[in-house]
Parts: structure tokens; sequence; C-alpha cells
């Protein structure tokens, strides 16, 4: 596997699948491809929820070898295994491809994904056949779920890599990739320079703290120098975001990576403490419940996290389009907005947490800046 893949989900024609595509989008797309190849990044990623990726992919790709690229895509889990095994098809088909050198199941976010996937005669005994017929290679999982049930999925040694979230501004899921490291599998992180805080749009302040690297070459080298990790997603729209993150590469070199990190990592931290007080930078997560035992469903820890990054960062476009795609039914992006409780109700849902007075306030100034009804959530 390279250190970088070109991601599928930011050039397509739609999110829509069997939207026409244009001809302008197309020859884009496969730009987009022929640099990636180009530059030694042979591990093309895509998933049948990416609308009109996959059928963009088909032509693009019988442009080349077959051996030229390693080819992943991702399908979610379905109650019904045979249904899930027709839709496997239809991605097969449309790719144009005869085998899959990576297949994950996409979004195991909640313990019924898990189940749908591991139960006798669920969706794995579908991969499962299909990697005994040399139809798929390896075996993974992509995941927004809390880090309990990352780590669950992990051990149970069913699968040979994990597409997880783990950025420099979230750490949160620093023991599933402890727990993989144990089962060796691969890890491949999601979307850094988009998920970890739309860095190739970075706001001035944080450009300054990242100096003299810029913020996704920080992001992606701060990735990288984690043992753990493998592969980053770069999920670039046109072919010239490929470029900058290239200029990671030379720090790879033994040594290297650390001497650069180490003064900007400390900037960074400095930064958040003046912004948001040392004592809540070094415990604001202490203590606090998960969304669905809070009033309303609000997702505290979430809100907290991303009006932090703006206080500290000025992550303000990053923040508004996730606090925009959250919802208390929505398993990718969990929680309700903070609005509509009351503070002795919010308190008495903290009562483990050192800031369970300061936080009814904080919440709804988080809101007041996070929500602009003009701004829609991202996938």
């Amino acid at each position: 596997m390279p250190v970088f893949s070109c991601g599928g989900m930011r050039y397509q024609e739609s999110w829509v699948r069997g939207t026409p595509v244009t001809p302008s989008v197309q020859q884009n797309l496969e730009a987009t491809i022929d640099r990636a190849l180009s530059l030694g990044i042979d591990h093309i990623e895509t998933a049948r929820g990416y609308g009109t990726s996959e059928a963009q992919l088909g032509p693009a790709l019988a442009r080349h070898p077959r051996a030229a690229f390693k080819l992943q895509t991702k399908i979610r889990p379905n109650d019904s295994s045979k249904t899930f095994e027709a839709q496997l098809e239809e991605s097969f088909a449309q790719l144009g491809v005869s085998y899959l050198d990576l297949f994950s199941f996409h979004g195991i976010n909640t313990p019924k994904c898990l189940e749908r996937v591991l139960r006798p005669g669920g969706c794995y005994e579908v991969i499962d056949r299909l990697r005994k017929e040399g139809r798929i290679r390896h075996v993974g999982f992509s995941t927004h779920a809390p880090t309990r049930l990352i780590v669950e999925a992990i051990e149970t040694g069913a699968f040979d890599y994990v597409n997880l979230h783990y950025y420099f501004i979230f750490q949160d899921n620093r023991p599933a990739l402890l727990a993989a490291r144990q089962q060796d599998m691969g890890v491949f992180l999601i979307s850094p320079n988009d998920k970890g805080g739309r860095l190739y749009t970075a706001p001035p302040k944080l450009r300054a703290l990242c100096a003299p690297l810029s913020p996704v070459v920080f992001n992606d080298l701060w990735c990288l120098a984690q043992p753990e990790v493998h592969t980053l997603s770069l999920g670039p729209a046109k072919p010239e975001h490929l470029d900058e993150p290239l200029q990671t590469l030379p720090y790879l070199e033994k040594g290297r990576a650390e001497a650069v990190l180490a003064p900007i990592v400390e900037c960074l931290a400095r930064a958040y403490r003046q912004a948001v007080g040392a004592d809540f930078a070094e415990r604001w997560q202490v203590g606090l419940p998960d969304f669905s035992q809070v009033p309303g469903r609000i997702n505290v820890r979430r809100i907290l996290w991303l009006y932090n990054l703006v206080r500290a960062y000025d992550l303000l476009d990053f923040a508004q389009e996730r606090y925009a795609a959250m919802d208390p039914d929505d398993p990718w992006v969990p929680g309700a907005h903070a609005v509509g409780f009351r503070d002795d109700d919010m308190r008495a849902a903290l009562p483990d947490s050192p800031f369970r007075d300061q936080i009814p306030p904080l919440l709804r100034a988080a809101h007041d800046t996070l929500f602009d009804p003009n701004v829609e959530g991202g996938p």
C-alpha cells in the first residue's frame, strides 16, 4: 500500500447513483486518476454510497492495466445478505473488474451494523465466499462509531484492515489504533485533510501556527508519524489537489518528522490552552456521557470539541459544516444541537464532569457560533 491513496468522494458527478455524467466531469476524474497513478498513488478507493463514483471509475480504470492499481470499494451491511450480494455484484459490474484488492463493510457505526456483518448467514459469509473464490483479496471495515465499538470490531479478528478517523485535531480513536496493531491490521485514515479540519482551506491563524509547514503537510506528516498508521486518503477533487500532500514525503525520512513536528505541536497546544484555558484544555472530556444519556440527546462531547477548535484555531467553516451534519438519529454524525435544554437538567446529566456548571452556558455560546441556517452538513 502507498502512504497516500486516491479517495473517490470528491471528484464524482453526483451523490445520486444513476445521474448522467457530463464529459468535463469525467475528464477531470480521469485526469485525477492518471495523475495519481503517475505519482505512484496506486490505491484507488471508492464506495457504492458515493453516488456516481463507481460508474465513473469503471471507464477511467479500464484505460490502465489491472495490475497498475489496487482497487477498494465499500458497501453498507444489509439485513438481507442476498440484497447485500446483489449490491456487491452491481459494484463489480460498474467498476468493470473481476476482483477487488480490498473490500470494506461501509459504516460499521452501531452494534446492529456489526451484527449484520458477523451473524450466521450475515454479510461476512458472502465476502468470505468471494474471497475464497479469489474475487476479493482483503476484507476490512470503515467506521464512524464510538471508539469502544471500533475496538470491539477489531478484536473479533475478522478483518484485515480498518478505515477510521484519527487526526491531530481528533485523537479519541487512539485505543482503536493500538488494538489494530495488536491484530496486525492495516490502518487507513479517512479524509485527513477534510475531516481533519478542511485543511485545504485552512484559516490564516492555523496556517501561522503550523509554519513552516502548511496545515495539510503538518497533519499528513503527524498522521504518518504514528507507527500504527499506514495510509491516508487524499480525496482529491481535481489533479492538483494531489500536489500539496506530496510535500510531506521528504520529512518521512528517519528522524526528520519528529524534529519538524515537535515545535509545531507545542505551538498548537499553547494556542489551545490560551484559547480555552489550561485546565479546560486538559480535562474538558472528563466525565462526559454518551449523547444518548443527555437531555435532548445533545452531543455535548462533539459540540464542545467543535467549539474549542473554533476558539483555538479559527476552524469555523469546518465546525459549522460538521455541526450542520449532526442528527441524533444519524450514526455517521450523531447527536442533537445544543438547543432546548434547561441548565439544571444538563448539570444533572453531567455529575462526573469537573466543568458541569460551565458547560450549559458554553453549549449556548457554541450553538450561537456553530449554527448557520445557510450551511449544509457535508457527508
